[in-house]
């Protein structure tokens, strides 16, 4: 693995140890390293903002502060296999790879017991996936888009078959109506909001220009009573 993953990789082994610690010489020989590696890595890791302290005496090692890292994820079987559900029936969703990354996290931090048993619910959760469309690629360019808020131009065809291409939109917003995907986007050739179906949407290109500041509200009025943004 290169630096960065390891860096990564030396918190959590820390964070699983707990207040036992880990001593130079295992973590060293976990990662193939050097325990002058280590050492650095550490270091490296301190100057980052992790709260990480060195306990003296045999047997002695490295010790992530509880205090001041992340809590445990205290996530159901069921919870987990919900959101891996959501995820697996939603080929379209926005930001699906990110999703599936997380999930990956969210499992590999959950007790081993509680993670057997959303092994166990997952595999009663039976899925028919023969002739799912393949995930367009214009969502991906979209999403980093919206990452970096920075216009992007579309090649688009509407409802009555006209076509337009390299339009310059500024993305503001993804959103789910009637069964399909929109990007909520004001466009720049019309000089105003508008909804672009993603499945009409045939190609996308990012740009390096930032985003001007615009208020999603202010183009697209307020959301109907039954629909608004994600929130948790």
């Amino acid at each position: 693995m290169n630096r960065t993953e390891r860096l990564y990789a030396l918190t959590e082994e820390l964070r699983a140890a707990g207040p036992r610690g880990r001593t130079g010489a295992r973590l060293a020989a976990r990662f193939e390293v050097s325990e002058r590696t280590v050492k650095r890595d550490v270091e490296a890791l301190l100057q980052a903002g992790q709260a990480i302290w060195a306990q003296a005496g045999p047997g002695g090692g490295y010790v992530l502060d509880a205090t001041a890292s992340l809590p445990p994820l205290n996530l159901t079987a069921a919870e987990a296999s919900a959101v891996a559900l959501a995820l697996a029936t939603s080929d379209d969703l926005p930001f699906l790879a990110d999703g599936r990354s997380a999930l990956t996290k969210v499992l590999a931090a959950m007790p081993a017991g509680e993670r057997a048993r959303a092994d166990d619910l997952a595999a009663r959760l039976w899925l028919r996936s023969a002739g799912a469309a393949p995930r367009s690629a214009v969502l991906g360019v979209l999403e980093e888009a919206l990452r970096r808020l920075v216009v992007v131009t579309i090649d688009y065809t509407d409802g009555r078959g006209g076509a337009s291409r390299r339009r310059a939109v500024e993305p503001m917003a993804f959103a789910r109506t009637r069964g399909h995907w929109y990007l909520l986007a004001w466009c720049r050739s019309r000089r105003g909001g508008r909804w672009f179906r993603l499945d009409r949407t045939t190609a996308a290109v990012l740009t390096r220009e930032p985003l001007p500041a615009r208020d999603l509200r202010a183009v697209f009025g307020e959301p109907p009573a039954d629909a608004g943004p994600l929130s948790w």
